[in-house]
């Protein structure tokens, strides 16, 4: 589907994070790819340049740019990264020899003068797209980005509040591969079509025979590549994964842009507002912890933090409180991406959802 995007003309734009800004990329005629890796086939490959405690994800995605193996990040015409943790602004010099690196200067804190900050970085990007791309993004385009990534994310929102439903009618692992797969179907309205469509075949579903099972809700670094050895595991030991508070998740789609006044602004803004380790005082985190107990009748939390994620493993004993206070059991589970570890996971695990009752 990429290829025959790229046959037409389109461009492509690599991202890394849930702060890209995807309505202006796409007002601008260009398509937004995901290229965060989640499998640890390329890490020995960004070994020469790359410490080997480093976080997974970010060794991953440079070693498909090092290996050329990728072909999301060969389709990419440009790069757009951002400056969240350490470890990717670092990465993002390097990537600068493979490919056109786009750095959005991210600030880390959320108050009234990042906010400023954080437009006026989005109207130098918006500028930047336009010359690269050739294209104008008018006030009456990108409203209309706007109201379309509204939709879909409205639709992810839907797909991931049946997890309230008890018992569920989706597995956490299918939730997780519709969560994960739709960010590479590029035509939006047919992907909105065919989620809004999956969902009502859901709640059309007879539940009425099935059991109820421990409830749990996944918080913390992107689960893409430990999906197997943590997700599948639960469910393979007779627990559901009923919601991911994380960047497959809702951090991805969580709140909409308002449609009205200044339109990058309100992009800035909803952007901004997204609940990342990186922030400084990240309370919002625990705020959402705490509603998603309650609103998904969730047992237990589990915290999971990729090797050399500072930021994440720091937020653990905040999020461990956030959970207990609002009456769930609480794991910190860190792993990465290899499966030397898969045993160890279980053993934990069945601990774990054992302690649920």
């Amino acid at each position: 589907a990429l290829q025959d995007l790229k046959a037409e003309g389109k461009s492509v734009v690599g991202t890394f994070c849930t702060y890209s800004p995807k309505e202006l990329i796409y007002a601008a005629g260009a398509v937004p790819v995901s290229l965060c890796a989640s499998d640890e086939g390329p890490i020995n490959a960004a070994h020469a340049e790359l410490p080997r405690n480093l976080c997974p994800l970010i060794k991953a995605s440079y070693g498909y740019a090092v290996t050329k193996k990728c072909p999301y990040m060969n389709a990419s015409d440009i790069v757009v990264g951002e400056t969240t943790c350490d470890g990717k602004k670092k990465m993002y010099e390097l990537l600068a020899k493979y490919k056109e690196v786009r750095v959005l200067e991210l600030p880390n804190m959320t108050n009234k003068r990042s906010l400023e900050l954080w437009t006026q970085e989005l109207r130098e990007f918006k500028s930047y797209l336009e010359q690269r791309f050739g294209a104008k993004i008018t006030d009456e385009k990108l409203k209309e980005t706007i109201e379309l990534f509204n939709e879909e994310r409205d639709a992810l929102n839907e797909l991931m509040e049946l997890g309230k439903l008890n018992p569920t009618p989706i597995s956490g692992s299918e939730m997780h591969q519709v969560l994960f797969a739709s960010d590479y179907i590029y035509d939006k309205r047919e992907k909105i079509r065919m989620l809004r469509s999956y969902v009502k075949a859901l709640r059309e579903k007879d539940m009425s025979g099935a059991k109820r099972k421990k409830r749990i809700i996944i918080t913390g670094c992107p689960s893409g590549g430990i999906y197997e050895k943590v997700v599948k595991q639960i469910e393979e030991l007779g627990a559901d994964v009923v919601a991911f508070e994380n960047c497959t998740g809702t951090k991805n789609f969580k709140n909409n842009v308002e449609t009205q006044g200044d339109l990058v602004a309100n992009i800035a803004e909803r952007y901004l507002k997204i609940p990342c380790s990186v922030m400084y005082q990240n309370d919002a985190r625990s705020d959402i912890i705490k509603e998603f107990i309650h609103e998904y009748q969730a047992h237990g939390v589990i915290d999971v933090v990729l090797s050399g994620c500072h930021t994440y493993a720091i937020e653990t004993n905040k999020i461990k409180e956030a959970s207990r206070e609002a009456g769930a059991n609480y794991m910190s589970l860190e792993t990465d991406y290899s499966k030397q570890d898969v045993g160890q996971i279980r053993t934990r695990l069945e601990a774990f959802i054992e302690l649920l009752g």
